[in-house]
């Protein structure tokens, strides 16, 4: 099969052949149709987050068609059309057995803790547990943009935040988590204030139904939560953190009115994985601090069925579909400010 490899951290990946990965007695290989450029990619390849042996495929945003199935698979077939949360449970412990297959602690991570999407062929394991059935007009690329992304902003929102029509939600970060938790904000009819330093990044979420908007370049923390607590009457019932770090975090936290919902969904790395918080307000406000971590697959159907109905347009959220041989200058692109908006999906041609 061909892949995207790279042989050692921030060295410009590169197109090879490879051997089909072994079909897991719990799982199936998957032939890739789309499978998403994420961030996450990004900080694999730079090494913040470690991946077990190099050289290395990354990819973890992915949908397509079952290739084949283990033999301890009994509700997978091949030729289904799936989709799979990044985080994919063990099906076998206390967390899966609840229902919580996304904080398993024995969770495997396609493209984090084995190889991953981008690539023809991609194994995955526990697929009775993990893989999600794509209804039949969901297109491929579609369902990747949906895959970490979106869900991990899908759940944020409605499961973790309990955003309601009428709240006021803040995002704060318009990337591709960011500006799906502002197409989700939007379809719940709550009024949505998106925060970031690019302009584009702040039309992008007008035009995917922010309400008021806030530019935060060169403000400080303390001063982004004013000017939302401002635009927002005094503040949101729910906040998010959509990229991740101490004075996004902070921010987020001082966006709040009182008795509302900081959700962290942006990765907290380095000196940030310990970072400050402001307790004294949480205290005194009944402020809730939440994190949030992908979806599970039993949860899948929710939001897909939203998409399908229209009420949820994620192919508003795509916003470059390239080709395999392009990917690697896409990953190395995600280093300098970003030209554009809404996520980039390989497309495979499947």
């Amino acid at each position: 099969m061909q892949a995207v490899m790279w042989s050692a951290y921030a060295e410009l990946p590169r197109i090879c052949e490879l051997a089909a990965p072994t079909c897991p007695d719990d799982g199936v290989v998957v032939r890739v149709g789309a499978t998403g450029v994420c961030r996450s990619d990004w900080h694999a390849w730079l090494g913040h987050d470690l991946v077990p042996f190099l050289p290395w495929v990354p990819g973890h945003e992915l949908a397509g068609v079952v290739e084949q199935v283990g033999p301890q698979v009994t509700r997978w077939r091949r030729g289904d059309r799936v989709t799979v949360p990044f985080a994919c449970g063990c099906g076998h412990c206390e967390q899966c057995a609840a229902g919580d297959t996304h904080v398993c602690a024995a969770q495997t991570q396609p493209g984090f803790t084995h190889h991953g999407s981008w690539a023809d062929l991609v194994a995955l394991h526990a697929a009775d547990t993990n893989l999600v059935r794509l209804p039949t007009e969901m297109s491929y690329v579609d369902a990747a943009s949906l895959g970490c992304r979106f869900a991990t902003a899908y759940r944020a929102v409605v499961h973790q935040g309990r955003l309601s029509a009428g709240h006021r939600l803040a995002v704060h970060g318009c990337g591709g988590v960011g500006l799906s938790a502002v197409l989700v904000g939007a379809s719940l009819g709550a009024q949505v204030i998106a925060v970031d330093v690019s302009s584009d990044a702040l039309a992008a979420a007008r035009h995917l139904g922010a309400t008021a908007t806030v530019d935060a370049t060169g403000l400080t923390p303390a001063q982004i939560a004013v000017a939302v607590r401002d635009v927002s009457g005094g503040g949101a019932e729910v906040s998010l953190d959509a990229l991740g770090g101490t004075p996004t975090m902070q921010a987020s936290i001082g966006s709040l009115r009182r008795r509302g919902r900081h959700v962290q969904v942006g990765l907290m790395l380095g000196e940030s994985a310990e970072s400050a918080v402001p307790m004294g307000r949480v205290i005194a406000q009944e402020l809730e601090i939440l994190g949030s971590h992908g979806m599970p697959a039993h949860d899948y159907p929710e939001m897909l069925a939203l998409a399908t109905s229209g009420r949820l347009d994620v192919h508003r959220l795509v916003g470059r579909v390239i080709l395999l041989d392009e990917a690697p200058a896409a990953l190395a692109a995600m280093s300098e400010p970003a030209t554009t908006t809404g996520m980039t999906v390989i497309d495979l041609g499947l």
